[in-house]
């Protein structure tokens, strides 16, 4: 068994074999596989849900009234990602995470089960509200606990190599659901997706949340955070308050970056479908199977981007992502505006090269940016809230966009506007690669406690 040693302080606090740090990166990223294929089922199947929980009539309001529980889910993110980085902070990152992966699979498998509109009248979308809900929270935990959980284990001069894997596994899960969602509408057509074959997705929950828990029960806790715990027995925990008030520069700086992370990746995973079926005019299936090589073409580029941000650096590699997503977002909108197959393909391939570049930084950066004792919160509260304002707006933004200017280019216009701004927040940030992993960016090697 080789080791895997840190280079240089700030990795695990003692050698970790291979074989753990293997298992500890497959147990998050099974996880996050889990935890992000419910929740992008939901609006992979919006048309079959508005006619199952909604009444029958106007076509788009159900619809919109669809979206708008979507995105509740968004605005409770921030929320749990509070509430879970708290209890991530306090008992450790292992048992939270098995938490979260549970009530996500229940929370979906429940919509699976719900009865429709026809059935029980409006208990139905109340019903529905209430999943989404408890999806939102679990969502809200999710991410930044899983890139935590696997950081605390990296050697110091790899920890975006290991990082990389959840923004893979999340692009990655939406391929999958993409892909079953699509699968499942060509094999039974849409008459049958839209009475019952719907909630066949929603189901497949189960045993995936099922095995998840599994696997993240069966795991150790993070080295990192048995050293940080065992330095702050007999003290207090710092609460939420505190922890603003000690972290909220890096939290305000590391959002305005993770702003275009979120934009680019709901553009990207979400938006780009919309645009090409409602403004581009293509054929639906052909829309989603593009979309699916685009995604798993995006899931494999980022293992390989994370070794390319440990060699170079996080600050050279957030300007690259930067200018990637500020250069090529109006070519990529062009490119697939040529209304074919390959053009449509060729402009997401075009968007994911800096969506996927800004997805990997920001995983290692989420851990980096903020000392031990603290960072599950800073860091899931800084994400959630920057997704939900950036992330779950996204589709709705540039859908407005276009029809106010009546510019089909509008929304690689606000991508790149965006773009402007994560520059400057690159530029704010120091440069966090191989440094102490407990340092932060505020104050080196201070427990949370003991600052003023």
């Amino acid at each position: 068994m080789n080791p895997a040693v840190p280079s240089t302080p700030g990795g695990a606090t003692a050698p970790v074999p291979q074989s753990v740090l293997r298992k500890v990166t497959g147990a998050a990223a099974a996880g996050t596989v889990v935890e992000w294929f419910d929740f992008a089922v939901y609006g992979f199947l919006a048309t079959q849900l508005a006619h199952a929980f909604f009444p029958a009539g106007d076509d788009v309001v159900g619809l919109l009234q669809t979206f708008a529980v979507f995105a509740v889910a968004f605005a409770l993110r921030p929320l749990g990602g509070a509430v879970f980085g708290v209890l991530g902070d306090r008992i450790g990152r292992k048992r939270v995470l098995a938490l979260t992966v549970l009530l996500m699979s229940g929370a979906t498998m429940a919509i699976g089960l719900l009865p429709t509109f026809g059935a029980v009248g409006v208990l139905a979308p109340l019903l529905l509200t209430l999943a989404r809900s408890v999806q939102g929270l679990s969502a809200g935990g999710e991410y930044a606990g899983a890139v935590a959980y696997v950081i605390e284990h990296a050697p110091a001069d790899q920890r975006s190599r290991y990082s990389s894997w959840m923004p893979a596994a999340t692009f990655g899960s939406f391929s999958g659901a993409a892909l079953l969602c699509w699968g499942l509408t060509a094999g039974m057509g849409p008459a049958a997706m839209n009475e019952w074959g719907w909630r066949i997705p929603f189901l497949v929950a189960a045993p995936l949340g099922i095995v998840a828990f599994y696997i993240r029960r069966r795991l150790d806790e993070s080295p990192v955070f048995q050293e940080a715990l065992e330095a702050q027995r007999g003290k207090e925990h710092a609460p939420l308050r505190r922890t603003f008030a000690l972290q909220w520069r890096p939290m305000l700086i590391l959002g305005g970056y993770i702003a275009l992370t979120a934009l680019s990746f709901y553009t990207f995973s979400t938006y780009m479908t919309t645009f090409l079926r409602e403004v581009v005019k293509m054929p639906a299936d052909l829309v989603l199977f593009s979309n699916v090589i685009a995604l798993a073409f995006a899931a494999a580029l980022a293992p390989v981007l994370g070794r390319v941000c440990d060699r170079i650096g996080r600050k050279p590699t957030m300007v690259a992502s930067s200018v990637l997503l500020g250069a090529l977002a109006v070519p990529a909108y062009l490119l697939a505006s040529g209304g074919s197959f390959g053009m449509a393909l060729g402009g997401q391939a075009l968007l994911a090269v800096g969506a996927v570049t800004a997805n990997v930084v920001t995983a290692v950066l989420l851990s980096e940016v903020f000392p031990t004792e603290v960072r599950y919160t800073a860091s899931a509260i800084t994400y959630n809230v920057s997704y939900a304002v950036f992330g779950g707006t996204a589709p709705f933004v540039a859908t407005w966009l276009i029809a106010a200017t009546g510019n089909p280019m509008a929304p690689a216009i606000y991508l790149t506007v965006i773009a402007a701004g994560a520059l400057i927040a690159a530029w704010l940030l120091p440069e966090t690669a191989h440094r102490p992993l407990d340092a932060g960016t505020t104050a080196r090697h201070t427990p949370v406690h003991d600052r003023a």
